[in-house]
């Protein structure tokens, strides 16, 4: 059956990476992208399914009401998966506002266009953040959809609202919503700032490492493909009012990683060079997918070290994308190849 999915946040990385997942799988779904390509917006994302016939892409910002809304009248969509948030844990902590408006002020904006127009399902993509933080020493502990939500930065109080949000208009206005909560993504198209793809460009370049404290904070990584799977069987077949984490099984500390990616690139690790913590960092974040297993029959795919590997050559395969970041061009693309519509 075909269907129309709006996607917010589309030309970031795991909106990106879902936008080209569901155009492959589900050839006669209409897919509608939206994002505001704000600093982490890359179109060139976007170009190899730009002539789709059924893609549109949409700029506009979540928080802009009046074009939301009239998208919505315009497509009717059957579905929304919002990806679109302000996500970056040290710009959350140097300006806090952007994230509260555009994480929660623009779920909200999303919801009431949900409520007035009609919805099968809404889908709020969300992040282990909103549960804090685990210590180092208690291996067996994990975060299930039961933890409560403790906080550590703005960026996963920001998040952890707007999940709040989600579930309050599931309950009170019967809008038909899903949440997931996910660990760390890598993978293609991964903006330059977050650590593996950092490292990499980094380190190709031979410029210095840059590591949080002693790099002993722990991450449970989620290959971004397994990711994009499970918001697809969460929206065909999630249970509607339902919280379901998705996690990668594959708990590494960053330095770890840091050591992997320069080996994987024959650099020497004289290139690491370690800085002063971020404040509140949190030590560890381990999720526990037994819900979606159980549930839906997800498990990743994908193992670290495999998922490492094909990471690193699509960087090395892709030089002129991440380039194109680090250099400010690819702000430029958009215009360029748009004009200014």
């Amino acid at each position: 059956m075909s269907m129309t999915i709006i996607v917010t946040g589309g030309a970031g990385f795991i909106g990106g990476n879902f936008v080209h997942y569901l155009l492959k799988k589900y050839p006669d779904y209409r897919i509608v992208c939206v994002d505001c390509l704000t600093y982490a917006g890359n179109m060139e994302t976007l170009a190899p399914v730009m002539q789709n016939s059924n893609f549109r892409f949409v700029k506009v910002d979540i928080t802009d009401r009046e074009n939301i809304f009239k998208l919505f009248e315009e497509e009717h969509p059957n579905m929304v998966v919002n990806f679109a948030a302000e996500s970056h844990v040290d710009r959350s902590i140097e300006n806090p506002g952007v994230f509260l408006n555009t994480n929660i002020m623009g779920t909200q904006t999303l919801l009431d266009a949900c409520r007035k127009f009609g919805i099968d399902r809404y889908h709020q993509v969300s992040t282990d953040e909103v549960y804090g933080d685990l210590p180092l020493d208690r291996p067996d502990l994990f975060f299930t959809e039961t933890t409560s939500l403790h906080t550590s930065s703005p960026y996963s109080a920001s998040k952890a609202g707007a999940d709040l949000l989600v579930q309050a208009y599931n309950r009170t206005f019967k809008v038909p919503t899903t949440i997931s909560r996910c660990s760390n993504n890598y993978g293609p198209y991964h903006f330059p700032e977050k650590l593996i793809p950092l490292m990499i460009a980094n380190a190709l370049n031979d410029k210095p490492l840059p590591v949080y404290g002693e790099g002993i904070n722990v991450r449970d990584w989620l290959y971004v493909e397994d990711h994009c799977a499970a918001i697809d069987l969460i929206l065909h077949k999630g249970l509607v009012g339902e919280v379901y984490n998705v996690g990668g099984h594959n708990e590494m500390r960053n330095i770890d990683i840091v050591k992997l990616i320069l080996k994987h690139l024959d650099k020497p690790e004289s290139l690491i060079t370690y800085v002063k913590d971020r404040a509140g960092h949190d030590m560890r974040y381990a999720i526990d997918p037994t819900k979606i297993h159980n549930e839906l029959g997800w498990l990743p795919a994908t193992k670290f070290a495999d998922g490492i590997q094909k990471t690193i050559q699509w960087y090395l395969d892709n030089r002129g994308w991440w380039e194109h970041i680090v250099n400010g061009e690819y702000q430029n693309y958009y215009t360029k190849m748009y004009g200014k519509k």
